[in-house]
């Protein structure tokens, strides 16, 4: 298992799904998404695969993996590996541009 440290950016957009109107079902996907996370990180529902386009605060790379498909603007969450040993951080929870 992993830990899951979530940065305050993903705890807010967590809460915005959680509690606004019309996302809850992208909330429960996300929630379910977090478990797979914890236990393997490499599920293939998740579809986890390295993003370039940017890096941790401290140089980490950054990952995607998918909390929804065939959705639209199907949620994704962006992680990196640590702080130390079996951690994941979540960094963003967003939906995918359609």
């Amino acid at each position: 298992m992993f830990d899951l440290f979530i940065t305050d950016k993903a705890v807010n957009q967590l809460k915005k799904l959680k509690y606004e109107k019309g996302l809850v079902k992208h909330y429960k996907a996300v929630r379910k998404a977090f478990k797979l996370l914890q236990s393997n990180p490499k599920h293939p529902g998740l579809q986890t695969h390295k993003f370039y386009t940017i890096k941790g605060p401290d140089g980490e790379e950054i990952f995607e993996a998918y909390a929804e498909q065939h959705t639209s603007s199907a949620y994704r969450i962006f992680f990196y590996y640590g702080p130390g040993k079996r951690a994941i951080t979540i960094v963003s929870i967003v939906p995918h541009p359609d």
